[in-house]
């Protein structure tokens, strides 16, 4: 089994491809050791010191380190995801679902179709430029011309993230949806 690696623009964050299916549908992301539980993946690769997050992707792990140091730590990540998939065992634990993206949305109903625009703008634009780099960033709410996004996996505490944000989602949006005032992460 081979593991490709690659960087993301977070330092602390590495993207692990292992050339399969992670999840498939949905994300899952696991910010401690006790979140863990709901994934033996996750399980195996909180057990190696240093590691702070765990993302789960579609075809991606991205994982986030504390104090430890890449050269030290990304071996024992590798060995742990090549031990998890040569042995069967499920990504998930059992009646665990990943996170959907519409979960606990906010918005008042006469902003369903601004709404519609602003999440067909982030699935088709935002998401899969995101997920290139380890991470997901999805549609929270929309309340007096703001948008509320999470962000999550190597967007989660990026130094870059709020540039992403402002710069590029809030333009972004902002342009095809004359509606919007400002972005911010939930």
């Amino acid at each position: 089994m081979f593991i490709q690696t690659e960087t993301t623009p977070n330092p602390a964050t590495l993207k692990f491809l292992p050339g399969r299916s992670v999840l498939g549908e949905g994300t899952l992301d696991l910010r401690s050791h006790e979140d863990a539980d709901l994934s033996p993946l996750a399980q195996r690769l909180f057990d190696v010191r240093g590691v702070a997050g765990v993302f789960l992707g579609s075809d991606f792990v991205t994982v986030t380190k504390a104090e430890a140091e890449w050269p030290q730590i990304k071996p024992a990540i590798l060995g742990a995801i090549m031990e998890h998939f040569m042995s069967g065992a499920p990504v998930l634990s059992d009646g665990v679902k990943p996170e959907a993206a519409d979960a606990d949305e906010f918005y008042e109903a006469k902003d369903a179709e601004i709404v519609a625009t602003i999440k067909e703008l982030l699935d088709t634009r935002v998401r899969p430029a995101v997920a290139n780099d380890g991470g997901d960033i999805t549609f929270r709410g929309f309340k007096d011309g703001i948008v509320f996004l999470n962000m999550k996996g190597s967007c989660s505490g990026c130094p870059s993230s709020t540039a992403t944000l402002k710069n590029g989602i809030e333009n972004l949006l902002k342009h095809f949806v004359p509606e919007v005032a400002e972005v911010q992460a939930v």
